[in-house]
């Protein structure tokens, strides 16, 4: 099912193909440091104490809420195509990276090579064919769809972060 990863590759890949291709390495370094952090040991700590597994996950789903919101408070101007969301250009490597880092439930129990890898292909591609969809998702109808989509989707994503430590 697509994450947060997924609808911000998509969200940067409707600005241009290079910001959608971005994402990709930014996405798997993420889960590179997952990995690697697993291999030596810090999964097992979180799986421990559970204080900072969900320090990390309320720290995740700010940063995914705050991500919809954005993309939700960005439909308030005219409709007139896709715009470069805050951010997207300046950051889009920093934006990828503390999205994925900040996610406790991308902790892979696998090899780095194994999670990486994957993670670069899948999400270059999404960009690639966000991109060869042509000018459709620019049309300011679609583009307004897909961002209220994007938005929502990240919203409800960052709201169950943060609720699920509190209720659970």
């Amino acid at each position: 099912m697509p994450g947060a990863d997924f609808a911000a590759v998509v969200r940067n890949a409707l600005v241009s193909r290079r910001a959608g291709a971005v994402r990709a390495p930014d996405i798997a370094g993420g889960l590179l440091v997952h990995a690697t952090l697993a291999v030596v040991g810090v999964g097992a700590v979180l799986g421990a104490v559970p204080a900072f597994f969900r320090a990390l996950q309320l720290l995740g789903g700010a940063s995914v809420l705050r991500l919809g919101v954005r993309a939700l408070a960005s439909l308030r101007g005219p409709a007139e195509g896709v715009e470069e969301p805050a951010g997207v250009a300046a950051h889009p490597l920093r934006q990828g990276f503390v999205t994925n880092v900040l996610n406790p439930k991308a902790s892979p129990a696998f090899l780095a090579l194994i999670v990486f890898t994957p993670a670069l292909l899948r999400f270059q591609a999404v960009a690639v064919l966000v991109d060869r969809l042509g000018r459709w998702p620019c049309r300011p109808r679609a583009a307004r769809g897909l961002q209220a989509a994007t938005g929502v989707a990240l919203t409800v994503l960052g709201a169950a972060l943060l609720l699920e430590p509190l209720l659970g």
